[in-house]
């Protein structure tokens, strides 16, 4: 008979890829590791790893026999969910990852709200227990989903775009919370010039000749602008890169060039920018992502209502301003 624990450990290498991360990730040693995956060699009664270099790398067996542990395990963490449910939820801590607007924007008020210092404070009825805490790392929507499949983190709060689609486990449980159009932020000078006014949908094809700036190549945003322009028709001349949104709309705002900018992302305190809907649109759709089973735990699903409460929020308080249209 096949071992679970065993097969937990073949899951993680092929997450985490050698067998020194693995160790460090199960809090095992190295060669505790190896044994494991000897003695779930001979229970298979074929190999699931071979070496590959110094490294080791599995076999048809051992994909195969990851496939199903993914299944297993789903159905343990949904057990283990519904006993939760059953006892009134562990009040422990959820681990989100999330990409920086949404931190800057969805996460405080979950503080606020667990903590008791919000406007409105989240009921024990609610499961959002003052002892339910929160700890937070800020990443890009891929490394986020990529500390999801290696178990580091509970939730990963991550974004498509309609020119970028993202790809996520078909067995993992996602939650759309809001979309929300990208939008062009320029000088208000600079705007009237290409005979815009505020809230004018914009066309990108009549604004090849402008200077850009954009988010850094590591990031989504920027492959989002790229395949944006490139739909236009052109290929952005950049003149300034930064990954901090602020910046760019800063210089935006100082007429260096113009930038595409979700809406989200957009800062609450900026010097006057002329915003532009897009004729040809591209939105952004905010979701996150759990791993199949987890989604009903009571900790978890606390943490789940109070983003989605928080994304309507500020989605029925953005969509009216003028300096935020749809």
């Amino acid at each position: 008979m096949l071992d679970v624990r065993r097969l937990r450990i073949l899951q993680h290498l092929a997450a985490y890829g050698t067998v020194a991360a693995t160790a460090d990730a199960l809090h095992l040693t190295a060669p505790a590791v190896s044994q494991h995956l000897a003695a779930l060699q001979k229970e298979a009664g074929t190999p699931v790893v071979e070496k590959h270099g110094r490294t080791l790398r599995l076999t048809a067996a051992g994909e195969l026999l990851v496939a199903h542990t993914e299944v297993i395990l789903a159905e343990l963490a949904a057990a283990e969910s519904g006993l939760a449910a059953m006892k009134g939820g562990r009040r422990g801590t959820v681990r989100i990852s999330a990409f920086a607007s949404a931190a800057r924007t969805l996460v405080p008020p979950l503080f606020e709200r667990l903590n008791g210092t919000g406007t409105d404070p989240a009921p024990d009825s609610t499961g959002a227990a003052r002892d339910l805490s929160l700890r937070l790392s800020v990443q890009e929507p891929d490394e986020a989903l990529d500390e999801l499949h290696k178990r580091s983190t509970d939730l990963a709060l991550v974004h498509s775009y309609t020119v970028l689609p993202r790809s996520v486990p078909a067995a993992w449980e996602q939650t759309v919370l809001m979309e929300e159009p990208v939008l062009l932020a320029l000088h208000p000078d600079r705007a009237g010039l290409e005979g815009l006014t505020a809230g004018q949908p914009a066309d990108l094809s009549r604004l090849a000749h402008l200077p850009w700036l954009t988010p850094g190549p590591e990031t989504s945003c920027y492959e989002m602008i790229q395949r944006a322009c490139g739909a236009a028709g052109f290929v952005p001349d950049i003149r300034a890169s930064s990954s901090d949104f602020s910046v760019l709309t800063a210089l935006a705002a100082a007429d260096a060039g113009a930038v595409l900018v979700p809406r989200m992302a957009l800062p609450d305190h900026t010097a006057p920018l002329s915003l532009h809907p897009l004729v040809r649109p591209v939105s952004r759709t905010v979701f996150t992502v759990c791993r199949a089973g987890t989604g009903k735990h009571p900790d978890l699903r606390a943490v789940l209502d109070l983003l989605h409460e928080t994304a309507t929020a500020l989605d029925d308080r953005t969509a009216g301003r003028p300096d935020r249209p749809r």
